[in-house]
């Protein structure tokens, strides 16, 4: 399973990096803010090894999750491609943030602080879980 972890916050960072790393075969690229992630994302979609996943923090600087999403969601359209399972992270559990998230296609929303069996969860509900 290819993945994109976009997190600012280092602690968060290297925690779901710890959770991730659990998943057998989980190779994982990391983002700190919106731009590396679009960038990122460009980068494997011209390698032709698009990401299974990715997992998006919403509050970020230079660019937020919400606008990464939307911007994703634009280019898979415009190159015919499949959709890539997004799931948004974040300390956000207000409804218009979760509306939002889900009205621009994500797959899944998790409220930090986030635990294990709740990532284990979401990968299995995704079909991601290896």
């Amino acid at each position: 399973m290819k993945t994109l972890l976009v997190e600012d916050d280092f602690v968060s960072r290297k925690i779901m990096l710890t959770y991730l790393s659990r998943q057998v075969e989980c190779e994982c690229d990391v983002a700190c803010n919106g731009s590396e992630a679009l960038e990122a994302f460009m980068l494997a979609i011209e390698a032709g090894k698009p990401y299974d996943l990715i997992m998006l923090d919403i509050m970020m600087p230079e660019m937020n999750g919400q606008e990464v999403l939307k911007r994703i969601r634009i280019i898979e359209e415009a190159h015919g491609l499949a959709t890539t399972k997004i799931v948004m992270t974040t300390a956000l559990k207000d409804s218009g943030n979760i509306m939002t998230a889900f009205k621009n296609q994500c797959e899944g929303y998790l409220v930090k602080p986030i635990k294990f069996n709740k990532v284990q969860e979401l990968l299995r509900e995704l079909k991601l879980k290896v």
